[in-house]
Formats: C-alpha cells, structure tokens, sequence
C-alpha cells in the first residue's frame, strides 16, 4: 500500500527549500524519517538536476537506506516556480517525491510513477482546484494507493 499525501500552495525561496517541503510532506505521512529531506538535497547536490524529469517536474527522492520506512509519495505544487540549473526543464513548479523501505520497492514506484506521468499527470496536478483535488488526483494515478 503506497501513502499518498499532498501540499499545495508552497512557498520556497530556492530550489534546496523545494526539495526539502516535498520531502517534508513524506515525514509528515510516516513513511519517512526526519532526515530525509536533508537527503534528498545532497542526492541534487551531488548529482545535479537530473531529478527534473520534464519541463516543470521535479521527483525528489533519496536511497531507501536513507530514511525510506514504507512506500509514499507526495506531489508539492509551489506559489512561485524556482530554477534547479536544469539547461530545459527550469523552472519547477511541481514536485513528487517518494521514498520505499527497500530497493525493489523503490523500482516497482518509479515504474507506477512513470506510467501516471506518461499518462499526463503533471497536467492533472497543476489544474487541481485545490489541495483536496490535488492529493485525489494523485491517490486516483497510483491504483494501490
């Protein structure tokens, strides 16, 4: 069973603050611990912004052993877009992060995510009324959630 959770409205000064109120939300969900926002921050720091997937999509995630205690994902719509350093994909206003316990949970939830994603998702999510159609949006995109 994945937790689905949603935060809508955010504000973020830069691209660190945005990475850490998505990761944030799984925290709040029980499905992370308290160190994984600051996790997934150094998984961009040492590897860039290969996490903004498309244009304005950012997945934020860090390695299971990283603070990962169940399956969950959370989509963050921000106030106001910010830049990653991304050459095409800048800026981004809409973030899902996830996290699982072990690696072949992680798979099977990049393979659940990217099936919504291609399906237009990120769409969906940015014309969400409001936070409950966004989270709605989100548990309907993934069947087991």
């Amino acid at each position: 069973m994945t937790e689905v959770g949603a935060r809508d409205a955010v504000v973020a000064a830069d691209w660190q603050a945005a990475v850490r109120e998505a990761a944030v939300a799984l925290v709040e969900l029980g499905v992370a611990g308290p160190g994984y926002p600051d996790a997934c921050v150094k998984v961009v720091e040492q590897n860039g912004p290969y996490i903004v997937l498309t244009k304005g999509l950012a997945l934020v995630h860090a390695r299971p052993e990283d603070g990962g205690l169940a399956v969950g994902v959370a989509v963050t719509r921000l106030v106001t877009p910010v830049e990653f350093g991304h050459p095409d994909n800048d800026p981004v206003d809409l973030l899902l992060a996830f996290c699982t316990p072990d690696p072949d949970a992680h798979v099977a939830s990049l393979s659940r995510l990217a099936r919504a994603l291609s399906s237009g998702l990120a769409d969906r999510l940015r014309e969400a009324a409001d936070h409950d159609a966004l989270a709605t949006e989100l548990k309907e995109a993934l069947p087991d959630a």
